[in-house]
C-alpha cells in the first residue's frame, strides 16, 4: 500500500520512503494477523490521526507519548487524548492539573485533544498500536522505526518546532533532534507513578508558548472546549 493511500495530506510524500522499507512491510504484515485475530486498539482506521489531523506543515509543538491506551472506548490515535464522553484517564488527568496550575486553564470534563491537533500540536506515540488490556505489546516491531522518520522530518523543518518529551520512552527520541532551531522541554511522565517527580511543576504550556512568540510563532491556545468540533474520518 502507497502512502498516498494511507495519508491524505503532505505527511504522504515526507513520508513515502518510510512506508516502502522492508520494516514497515513486516510491520503492516504483522499488524493484519493482529487485527484480524485480536483485540487492538486503536480502531485500524483511526492509528494515523496524529498526522491525518496535524499537517506537516502545520506543526509547531510535538508531544511525545510512549503507545495507545489499551481500553476500550480510548484511544483515537493520539498521545494521551482519549475518546469522547471516555473520562479522561489518570495521565491526562495530571496534564490537566498542570495544565491549570501553570497557566490557569479549566479543567475539561472530557479527554478529547483534538483542538491542540488543529493547531499544530502533533501528538504522536512512539508506538502506533497496542493489544487490548496489554500495554507495550506492540513494541519493538516496527513503529519505533516508522516514528523515527517522523521525528527525523520534523527535525528538518527550517521553522522553530516545540518538542514536549514526558518520560524515558519519549527521552529516547532526543538523539532525533538536532535541529538547533528547536526547543526540547523534558520531564517525568504524568503518570501518577512519576508526576510527583518534577512533572508538576515543570510548566510545558507556558514555556511551550514563551519559546514560539520568542520566534514570531503564534502561540496555542491551551485552553480545551468542552464541545470540540468533530475531526475527519479517513478510510485507508
Amino acid at each position: 500500500m502507497k502512502s498516498t493511500d494511507i495519508l491524505h495530506n503532505d505527511w504522504s510524500e515526507i513520508l513515502r520512503d518510510a512506508f516502502e522499507t522492508e520494516s514497515y512491510r513486516n510491520l503492516r504484515k504483522f499488524l493484519v494477523e493482529e487485527y484480524s485475530t485480536r483485540k487492538i486498539h486503536p480502531n485500524m482506521y483511526d492509528i494515523f490521526n496524529a498526522l491525518h489531523w496535524t499537517p506537516y506543515h502545520a506543526v509547531k509543538v510535538v508531544i511525545l507519548g510512549q503507545d495507545p491506551y489499551h481500553n476500550d472506548d480510548q484511544a483515537h490515535g493520539l498521545s494521551f487524548s482519549v475518546m469522547r464522553p471516555t473520562p479522561p484517564p489518570p495521565s491526562l488527568v495530571n496534564i490537566y492539573k498542570e495544565l491549570h496550575d501553570d497557566i490557569g486553564c479549566a479543567i475539561p470534563t472530557h479527554g478529547d485533544l483534538t483542538s491542540w491537533a488543529r493547531q499544530g500540536v502533533l501528538m504522536l506515540n512512539a508506538v502506533l498500536t497496542v493489544r487490548h488490556g496489554c500495554a507495550n505489546s506492540h513494541q519493538g516491531k516496527g513503529w519505533e522505526a516508522f516514528t523515527d522518520a517522523v521525528i527525523d522530518a520534523v527535525n528538518r523543518k527550517p521553522e522553530t518546532v516545540v518538542f514536549i518529551l514526558w518520560g524515558r520512552n519519549a527521552q529516547a527520541k532526543r538523539s532525533h533532534i538536532t535541529n538547533p532551531a528547536h526547543g526540547i522541554l523534558c520531564a517525568p511522565h504524568p503518570s501518577p507513578l512519576s508526576a510527583f517527580h518534577g512533572f508538576f511543576g515543570s510548566r510545558p504550556f507556558s514555556q511551550t508558548n514563551d519559546i514560539l512568540t520568542a520566534h514570531g510563532i503564534d502561540p496555542i491556545d491551551w485552553a480545551i472546549p468542552e464541545n470540540p468540533e468533530p475531526m475527519p474520518k479517513f478510510i485507508l
